[in-house]
């Protein structure tokens, strides 16, 4: 158990410096910012209390914040991912059911459900974001255009890092 906890905490943290250190360099055009920070919340245990996921969703979003100059944004909209979570894993819900303490991952569940929860949750988590960060519809078709390329780009990076670190390891 304490295992778990201190990987589920190490995996969070190695995502949010390289979010910040990293990714929050790359802007393409304006268009694309990739956030592949979101992959730390997908990926706690099935059992992890909703309560938990909160808490460590805010706390990474104010972290990612602090550094990005948004107050408040990614901290609203990783809320928003961590609220929705257990919605979409009900929704996704295979005819075995889960084992509690197995996490979301590619290995444990296969890619399509993994890429159908991970999208619904990225695409909620960007749309949000991008809404706050706009604050008005006066730019509706070029923040839906940096809604579905982020969303694109985050999802191509989290699946590799699945695939780096998860998949192969199984």
């Amino acid at each position: 158990m304490r295992s778990a906890i201190y990987s589920n905490l190490f995996r969070i943290t190695a995502l949010l410096l390289f979010q910040v250190l990293v990714l929050n360099n790359i802007k393409l055009h304006g268009l694309i910012s990739p956030y592949i920070y979101p992959l730390g919340i997908l990926l706690l245990p099935f059992a992890t209390p909703r309560w938990a996921t909160l808490v460590i969703a805010f706390a990474a979003g104010l972290f990612v914040d602090m550094f990005n100059n948004t107050p408040g944004l990614h901290a609203s909209a990783t809320l928003i991912l961590a609220f929705s979570r257990q919605y979409v894993i009900t929704m996704n819900r295979p005819v075995g059911d889960y084992e509690p303490t197995h996490q979301p991952t590619i290995a444990s569940l296969g890619l399509y459900w993994f890429f159908s929860y991970a999208g619904t949750l990225v695409l909620l988590h960007h749309f949000f974001f991008f809404i706050f960060e706009a604050y008005t519809l006066s730019f509706f078709v070029y923040t839906l255009a940096k809604i579905v390329a982020s969303t694109a780009a985050s999802l191509l990076l989290m699946l590799l890092f699945e695939y780096l670190f998860y998949y192969r390891n199984q």
